[in-house]
């Protein structure tokens, strides 16, 4: 086999079916997840859905804290209801930070408790070498993970919610664009746009580690899982 390499600093690459390894790079050395850890704050959410206790039409009051959140927003505003729905387009598509403490608050009643219930969803996961403070991936010294243990959670995402099940949620990750508060905002993960196959599923940013990619990619029968992070350039990231 040709041995590919990487311009990331970590990455870890699987094959959904089998779980077999096909590349690993600094696979198990501490990073930051910067907005991938938001696949957690939907899976969470997507596990309410399956287990009955929320649904997509459900609505949760936007905080103050959620409206002012920096960083990339889905612009909901304070004091306003809005659809799990919509948050959910709102962080997978927009990677709104404020969605993401929105659904945190309306599941757990405040970011903190939401970050615990992370962090016992991981061990059971088995994602032994990550630690979540928050719903977004807001820059914390605490917040810690691996591309191995990311790579974990991806796959849970798409083993536990089958589309065939569930058809309204995973596929929210292959929507290119979404609009809300009449503003339209493109989905950041630039492999949709490429027609290969890729259905999902998150980026990142983050100063320290530059730009990071979870993905998915369904071609032939076959899926593979890949997460990758350290990117200098967004064109790097893509290539």
């Amino acid at each position: 086999a040709v041995e590919i390499d990487s311009s990331a600093e970590f990455a870890f690459i699987t094959d959904y079916a089998s779980g077999k390894v096909l590349m690993a790079k600094n696979a198990d050395m501490a990073m930051k997840p910067a907005s991938m850890a938001k696949i957690m704050t939907v899976f969470i959410t997507f596990q309410r859905i399956k287990e009955g206790g929320l649904s997509l039409d459900d609505t949760f009051l936007v905080s103050e804290k959620a409206w002012r959140k920096g960083g990339s927003k889905t612009f909901i505003e304070v004091g306003k209801q809005v659809s799990v729905e919509d948050l959910l387009l709102g962080v997978i598509v927009q990677s709104g930070n404020d969605a993401a403490i929105a659904l945190a608050e309306g599941i757990s009643g405040t970011e903190d408790g939401f970050a615990d219930e992370m962090n016992f969803t991981a061990q059971k996961l088995g994602m032994h070498n990550t630690i979540f403070k928050n719903a977004t991936g807001w820059p914390h010294a605490d917040q810690t993970t691996t591309a191995r243990d990311l790579n974990i959670l991806t796959t849970a995402l798409i083993r536990e919610f089958p589309v065939d099940e569930y058809p309204r949620l995973y596929p929210m990750f292959a929507k290119k664009e979404f609009t809300f508060n009449g503003i339209k905002q493109g989905n950041r993960n630039p492999l949709l746009y490429k027609n290969m196959g890729v259905d999902g599923v998150k980026t990142g940013y983050l100063s320290s580690e530059k730009y990071s990619l979870a993905s998915s990619i369904f071609r032939k029968e076959r899926r593979l899982i890949a997460v990758a992070s350290g990117f200098e350039t967004k064109k790097s990231r893509s290539k």
